[in-house]
Parts: structure tokens; C-alpha cells; sequence
């Protein structure tokens, strides 16, 4: 019986052999015919009834159909065990009665047979000595055997602590501090004021709770601490050249500064939801890479992070990201800046500042980038958003409907060289009293080293024009308004070393000539050494 048992547990077929020969027995019992001289229908290969003809293929017998309910069944046994015969005229007649003879002959058969299946495959399985060694194993390393299992029953134990008291099973938190000092190296006088040189220390602490309910779906809240004003209000009196990273000083008080919710529509669209603080950039390729790391990363400034006209597009919105193909993506957005929450007229979604945008997005080579940019604002400009520009320019754009157009590129000849750049020009129409035209171009060239000594270590190099007016209607110039003097040029350099993977540190200099567009201006020096954490 122990034996039996055994060849039960070695071969589910045997157990479902014997189910389908148990019916069929007690099929035969419950019917009360008989056939005189009843062949023996299941019977070991080894069988010498000239009646019975052994089959290896249960095709060999004509009257089973594969539509029959028991042919898979038999098919296991003809072909796997090799246990089944047929009458010597290639019928199995499976609907007759079976006798209890003939019942305990084939399944003695087919239990033969598969002893001699196990015996063969197992002969030389286990030996004794195989058995006192692993004996003499165990009793060597109880000690150890015990304290794995207790290391094992402690984990267990914590393990099922942090799941009770985990915060959440669909919110991860990530964060990013950037701790930096920086002052004006030199430059005496800015538009008739004294640039102050004080040297200071600032920060900005970012907090990402990251959740996703399907997988594939972001919704971030971001909290924020800020204790840096940009150098433009208190130091140069110019926005060209403020930090990325100066977020403005609100004493590390802290803020919601971004919340937004992301969602794939289908394999080759993306949505973002912008509830507060959206930015191009959540839906959009600055086409800038390397350098955009949104000033925890990359270029210290907001003109060397990203083509200026992308600033004109932030706020609350909606914004859509659709992949043609690997090689061609379109974007599109819309981000209100005014008090979104204020129905009064001039405030609202749509009454009042916005910013509308386009890009089609080309990569026609895995080394090459491309992109093309259309941007329609109202009384939105490039101060308000922190992109720099002439204090002239955001003057006339913070009263205007305005239409940009901008070409960014990006080549990467080899992993270690990206040499890319921008150029941007907006089209104003100035909507006060005296209606005018102007026109504010910006440009620039970027060069990024990635790898430069270490790798992630990234290197860069920013030149270029930050937002002047370069011309103006008559109309403007008749009521006071004039295009920009002289030209500007921003240079600006970094150095960026991975001290670990979560810390980094960058020391930076920003040069810019002829502050504010205007010769009359010294020439100012900016210094920074800027620390990044990352958890």
C-alpha cells in the first residue's frame, strides 16, 4: 500500500489513469450486460493474448475520436505509459461494460509499468551514504542552522511592523536640497544704483510626495522652502543673470509649490494637470539637456537653463505631450499666471494672464534634437516668470499680447560633447493707451562636457543675449518708449562634481557685459558655489 501510494505521488497520470478506469469500472456494475468472450482492453506492453494488440499511438484505434470525452486521457496512457491495447481489428470499444477481472488486470499493467518507469529514472537518486552525509551536515551546523532561523523569524517580524505603520503603499517621498553662497565679485553701478556685494547664503528645499494609484499615473505635491530673493531685487537691478535656485525669500517658510497630476491617454499621449506652479517643462523637451536640471542640477541661471520664451508659459493649466514616433512629438499648453481662484474680471483661468504654446519636437537622428515653438501670451513677461531679460522688456510685455516664436537645438556628437543653443523672438503689442509694436529677440550657444573627470560629473559653458527690445513703433517711441540701448551678453560657466551619488557641488561664475542692455552700466561679476543633496 505505501507503495502505491508512492507511485500516486510520483505520477498525477497514475491517479487519473485510475479515476477513469474506477468509472469505467463501476460503469460495468451498474449495467447489467455482458458480451461473451470480452476481450482484455487494457493490458501491459508485455502482453501475450494473440488477441490483444498493443498500440503506441491512440490514433492506431479507429473508433476514438479526439471529440471523445475520455481521449486525452488515453492519450496519456498510450503514448506516456504505454499501458493500453485494443482489439486485433484496431477498435478500443470504449462504451462497453468493463468486469472487475478485467478492471484488476489493467490496472496491475499500467501500475507495472510505471514501477519500471521509477526504477529506471531513480535507480541511482539517493544513496545511503548520501543520507549520512546530509545527516552528519545538519548536525555539524545546528548552531548555525538555528540562528538563520531566528535571523529569519526577526525579519519576518519587522517586516510586517513597517507594513502596519508604513505611511503609504501608493506615495513615495523624494527630495532635493540646495544650499549655495553666492555674491557680486565686481561691478560698482546699475542703472544709477549701487550694486551691493555682500556676500550671502542661501537655500531652497524641495519635498516630492510622489503617488500613483495605476502605475502609470503621477500625482506630485511639492512642498517648498525658499530663503533667497533673486540678486535682480537686491543686489544688481537687472533681471539678467538671477539663479535658478533662488526661489525668493519667504524665511523657509513652507509652501505648496507645485501640484500637478499626470496620465497616459493611451500608449503615445500623456495629460498633465497643472493645479499650481506648472511649468513647460512638466510637458514639454527644453531641448536643452545637461544643462535644464531646474537649478538643483545643471546651469545656475534661469537664462542658462532654458530658452527665455518657455518662461512665458507657467502658471494653472493643462498641458499635452503626444509621440508621433520616436523621432517626432508634439506639445501643447495652456497655464494661466493670474489668481486662477479669483472670479473677479481680470483674474479667473481665462479673464486674465496666460500663456498658450506649441512645439513640435524633431529627432532625426539619435545625436540630434530639434525644436520648433510657437508661444501666445497676455500681459505675461519674462521678469514676472524669472527668465531675465531687460528691465525694458518686461516692462513692455507685462502690458502686451504677445506672439514668440523660438528654434532650440541640441547636437551630441560623442558622449562626452553636447553643443546646442536657442534663438527666440517675441513680437509684442503693447495694449495701454498708446497702442505699439515691439520686437525682443534672445539667443544663445551651450556647450556641455558630461563625464568631465568623473562620471556624472557635467561641465557646461552658456553665451548669449539674454531678452532685449530691439525695436519699437513709432507710436511707443513717441510716448517714451525705446528699444534697448546697447547689448548685453550673458557668459556663464560651471563646474559641476559628484562628490556621492546624493551630493554634488558646483562652483559657477555669470558674466554679464553691459548690464540691462546699456554700456553705462559696469560690468558685473557673479560668484556662486552651489551644494545639492538628493534623497
Amino acid at each position: 500500500m505505501r507503495k502505491f501510494c508512492k507511485y500516486l505521488l510520483v505520477s498525477p497520470a497514475v491517479c487519473s489513469a485510475m479515476v477513469f478506469i474506477s468509472t469505467a469500472a463501476f460503469a460495468g456494475e451498474l449495467s447489467n450486460t455482458s458480451e461473451i468472450n470480452q476481450p482484455q482492453i487494457i493490458a501491459s506492453p508485455s502482453t501475450k493474448d494473440p488477441a490483444m494488440a498493443q498500440v503506441t499511438s491512440v490514433s492506431q484505434l479507429s473508433d476514438v475520436q479526439t471529440t471523445d470525452w475520455a481521449f486525452q486521457a488515453l492519450q496519456s496512457l498510450v503514448e506516456r505509459y504505454g499501458c493500453i491495447a485494443g482489439y486485433p481489428n484496431s477498435t478500443y470499444r470504449g462504451n462497453r461494460a468493463l468486469t472487475r477481472y478485467e478492471f484488476a488486470a489493467g490496472l496491475n499493467a499500467c501500475l507495472d509499468r510505471v514501477n519500471e518507469l521509477i526504477a529506471t529514472a531513480t535507480g541511482d537518486l539517493v544513496k545511503k551514504e548520501d543520507l549520512a552525509t546530509l545527516q552528519r551536515l545538519q548536525e555539524n551546523f545546528s548552531a548555525e542552522l538555528a540562528t538563520l532561523r531566528g535571523r529569519v523569524d526577526a525579519v519576518e517580524v519587522r517586516s510586517a511592523e513597517v507594513e502596519a505603520n508604513q505611511f503609504s503603499t501608493t506615495t513615495k517621498l523624494n527630495g532635493e536640497v540646495v544650499i549655495a553662497i553666492a555674491s557680486v565679485i565686481s561691478g560698482n553701478t546699475v542703472s544709477d544704483q549701487k550694486v551691493n556685494q555682500n556676500t550671502v547664503l542661501g537655500d531652497r528645499v524641495r519635498l516630492n510626495l510622489d503617488t500613483s494609484f495605476t502605475g502609470q499615473d503621477l500625482l506630485r505635491t511639492r512642498l517648498q522652502a525658499t530663503n533667497l530673493d533673486p540678486f535682480s531685487q537686491t543686489a544688481t537691478f537687472t533681471p539678467e543673470g538671477d539663479f535658478r535656485f533662488a526661489g525668493g525669500n519667504n524665511n523657509n517658510g513652507v509652501v505648496i509649490d507645485a501640484l500637478l497630476y499626470q496620465f497616459p491617454l493611451g500608449k503615445k499621449t500623456g495629460i498633465s494637470l497643472e493645479a499650481n506652479a506648472g511649468a513647460i517643462d512638466d510637458f514639454t523637451n527644453t531641448v536643452n539637456p545637461y544643462l535644464d536640471g531646474d537649478g538643483g542640477s545643471g546651469a545656475l541661471s534661469h537664462f542658462g537653463t532654458r530658452n527665455p520664451i518657455y518662461y512665458l508659459v507657467n502658471g494653472t493649466g493643462i498641458g499635452i505631450k503626444h509621440e508621433f514616433s520616436d523621432r517626432l512629438e508634439l506639445s501643447l499648453g495652456y497655464l494661466a499666471t493670474s489668481d486662477t481662484g479669483n472670479p473677479q474680471p481680470g483674474f479667473g483661468l481665462f479673464n486674465g494672464a496666460y500663456g498658450a504654446m506649441a512645439q513640435l519636437t524633431v529627432k532625426p537622428t539619435n545625436q540630434i534634437t530639434l525644436g520648433l515653438t510657437y508661444i501666445n501670451a497676455y500681459n505675461n513677461n519674462f521678469f514676472a516668470n524669472g527668465s531675465g531679460g531687460s528691465n525694458n522688456a518686461n516692462n513692455i510685455l507685462a502690458n502686451a499680447s504677445s506672439n514668440s516664436y523660438g528654434i532650440e537645438a541640441s547636437f551630441q556628437p560623442s558622449s562626452k560633447f553636447v553643443i546646442g543653443g536657442w534663438a527666440g523672438l517675441t513680437k509684442a503689442r503693447v495694449l495701454s493707451d498708446t497702442p505699439g509694436d515691439a520686437d525682443i529677440w534672445n539667443y544663445a550657444v551651450t556647450l556641455a562636457f558630461p563625464d568631465l573627470g568623473k562620471q556624472g560629473n557635467i561641465a557646461g559653458i552658456i553665451v548669449g543675449m539674454e531678452p532685449k527690445v530691439t525695436s519699437v513703433s513709432s507710436s511707443l517711441s513717441n510716448a517714451g518708449i525705446n528699444k534697448d540701448p546697447d547689448t548685453s551678453y550673458h557668459i556663464e560657466g560651471f563646474y559641476q562634481y559628484k562628490l556621492s551619488e546624493n551630493i554634488s557641488i558646483t562652483p559657477g561664475i555669470i558674466w554679464l557685459t553691459a548690464p540691462d542692455h546699456n554700456n553705462q552700466n559696469d560690468d558685473i561679476v557673479i560668484g556662486t558655489v552651489r551644494t545639492t543633496f538628493t534623497f
